[in-house]
């Protein structure tokens, strides 16, 4: 036994062995110099794990291990590391650090393997539309698509990216359509960083405007080409001419005077000289040749997102290399998921979407940020890296300390008469998430010597109890674009006496909020609350139209009143209620309980589950005004659109 224990003992330390030999135990050993290692470049992405880390400096995860206890850090070998610790773990083993994201990586390394096997193939070109607020971009693309995209839009303006494709022989053209209304700067910019080409528009009977010169700066910053559509040549004051030499002036000369900028005089309305501008922009199109991989994994933008109550998480995305198939597990900021379903720009359900493809993605985990950057991976480490980055997230907002107190606009406006200075806190809900982004940067713009606006929180989807909640803790009010609140949510801030701001324009409701941090809120219009229904069926009456037949929840609804149309807790219409009935009788009002038949005027895509809310518009003095949080606040912007 003792001559087997000396034997491992010789073989687990062979230098004190041998040191000790005829020595006895008391004689030290010589420390042994560490090992001079070449400099080595290593990428660190956010969520490494000290195995990952080891393999790409080449040495064992115990090294790394002794290292980070050495630092008082308790660490197993999938542990994952910020990308502080991860660098100067790196840095402590002569590493050279790069520190990029995880998408990065692996389109660093796609690209890699594309100039190895060369399988880049022509790609279709993908076209923004840009220009001035009202200078016909969203027509222009109906008259290419045949559709009628602008007639659903609040006050006939874009107030998200949309993405189109239209078809060209047996070509395809990616046309991405930005807002117009300078509010939407970031948007258009991030319009622009995923084109080949952008078509400026430009109103033949305006000329260029302030956000046509944004336009072009954006198109330029991104080295992108432009094609000038020159639009409503149709109008009787229409000067085209005039719009070449404001456009030479700033940089872009047409061909027709020895320039470079190709520029089509269009009609949107009689549809004059569209294959021409389709033309021009496939040939500009050419002499760039955009190519992707088709075999690729599938890598991309996030051009819009929001919650649909069916659907969960909805994302509109850009596949711009690669091939996107129905059961890919990809990764987008702090979110992942599995393709369950995917939309084409028609709603049509599709398998799979080539570079150059806009399509609805469902299954995602939650709601992205619009402008990130998508990438199909490896599930378990998508849901890895996931997870660091949420946990980041939680981190972050448990940092941020919330303020106290209450505050409603109209007590804030008495509070500027009497010069004290005060601060806004604010929570953003929208319905979708460009606009969310916008509000969010934006809200604090408006500040004034008075007043600072400070964001607590901006989300997508319908005014919730926990917003309220948040709300009246921390003495804030709520903006809620394009949505709702929640029924309960409604009751609780009429409790809590929280204010909730509801808007379907942006920028009316930037003016508002303008106005109350300038002290030049002074409200004279407010919203009455009257009744809530729910759709249980529809018919159509010839020579009506579309009737909802209702259950009556909450107040009463009356003829002739206003009407919003609610889906899913948000705004898809306002109009009157122009034919209200119970059983065979016309009556003039319907009171909870009770079912109805209603009409509402110009509308007849009413759907069962819908919600219609009346409201009516009342005069009334600031001092009514305040503590009112649902049923009656400072309404002027609807007043004027009813």
């Amino acid at each position: 036994m003792e001559k087997r224990y000396a034997e491992g003992e010789r073989r687990l330390h062979p230098v004190r062995a041998r040191a000790g030999a005829g020595a006895g135990r008391a004689t030290q050993v010589e420390p042994v110099a560490p090992v001079q290692r070449e400099p080595r470049a290593v990428t660190v992405t956010e969520g490494i794990t000290v195995r990952e880390l080891a393999e790409k400096l080449d040495i064992r995860a115990k090294d790394l291990l002794k290292t980070l206890m050495d630092k008082g850090v308790f660490a197993s070998i999938n542990q994952a590391l910020d990308v502080a610790t991860a660098t100067s773990l790196a840095e402590s083993f002569n590493g050279i650090v790069q520190v990029v994201t995880y998408e990065q990586q692996l389109v660093e390394e796609e690209k890699i393997k594309e100039e190895r096997t060369g399988n880049l193939l022509p790609r279709a070109p993908v076209v923004t539309v840009m220009g001035h607020v009202d200078h016909g971009k969203t027509s222009l693309l109906d008259a290419i698509r045949e559709t009628e995209v602008a007639a659903g839009e609040a006050g006939g303006i874009t107030q998200h990216i949309g993405a189109y494709e239209a078809h060209v022989g047996d070509r395809r053209i990616v046309f991405i359509d930005t807002p117009g209304h300078e509010a939407f700067t970031r948007m258009r910019a991030r319009g622009a960083k995923v084109t080949d080409i952008v078509v400026l528009v430009v109103s033949a009977d305006d000329g260029v405007m302030p956000q046509t010169e944004e336009a072009i700066a954006h198109a330029k910053a991104a080295s992108v080409p432009i094609v000038v559509a020159i639009n409503k040549i149709d109008k009787p004051d229409a000067q085209p001419e005039r719009v070449k030499r404001q456009l030479s002036d700033r940089g872009l000369m047409p061909e027709e005077w020895g320039g470079e900028t190709v520029m089509v005089e269009v009609s949107a309305k009689t549809k004059k000289n569209l294959p021409r501008l389709l033309e021009m922009i496939l040939l500009v199109s050419d002499l760039r040749e955009p190519k992707a991989d088709p075999d690729a994994p599938a890598s991309g933008v996030v051009l819009e997102s929001r919650m649909d109550k069916g659907r969960g998480p909805v994302a509109t995305v850009l596949v711009q290399n690669g091939t996107l198939h129905v059961g890919d597990v990809f990764i987008v900021g702090a979110v992942y998921g599995k393709v369950r379903a995917m939309f084409d720009d028609r709603s049509h359900p599709i398998q799979k979407a080539a570079p150059s493809t806009p399509v609805e993605v469902l299954g995602l985990q939650g709601v992205p940020e619009a402008g990130d950057q998508f990438q199909v991976a490896d599930e378990a480490k998508a849901r890895h890296i996931v997870e660091y980055r949420q946990a980041k997230q939680r981190e972050a907002s448990l940092a941020k300390t919330a303020s106290s107190g209450r505050l409603t606009l109209d007590q804030l406006h008495e509070q500027l008469r009497a010069g004290e200075v005060k601060e806004l806190p604010v929570v953003i809900k929208a319905d979708v998430q460009g606009s969310v982004e916008v509000l969010s940067e934006m809200l604090p713009k408006i500040s004034s010597d008075q007043v600072t606006v400070k964001v607590l929180q901006a989300s997508v989807g319908a005014v919730t109890e926990s917003d309220v909640i948040l709300a009246s803790a921390s003495n804030a009010i709520i903006v809620a674009f394009n949505v709702r609140p929640e029924r309960k949510a409604a009751d609780l801030a009429q409790r809590e006496g929280v204010d909730i701001r509801l808007h379907t324009i942006i920028y009316e409701l930037l003016d508002e909020l303008k106005k109350a941090a300038a002290g030049l809120l002074a409200p004279v219009i407010k919203e009455t609350f009257l009744g809530r229904a729910e759709v249980r069926d529809t018919f159509r009456v010839k020579g009506v139209g579309m009737i909802a037949g209702c259950s009556v929840q909450d107040g009463v609804m009356k003829r002739d009143a206003d009407v919003r149309v609610l889906r899913d807790n948000v705004v898809i219409y306002t109009g009157k209620l122009i034919s209200l009935r119970r059983f065979k009788e016309d009556v003039n009002e319907v009171r909870s309980g009770f079912e109805c038949g209603a009409g509402i005027s110009n509308f007849n895509d009413v759907k069962v589950g819908d919600i219609l809310e009346c409201f009516k518009m009342e005069k009334s003095s600031p001092l009514e005004m305040v503590g009112a949080p649902d049923r009656g606040r400072p309404a002027a912007a609807e007043a004027r659109r009813s």
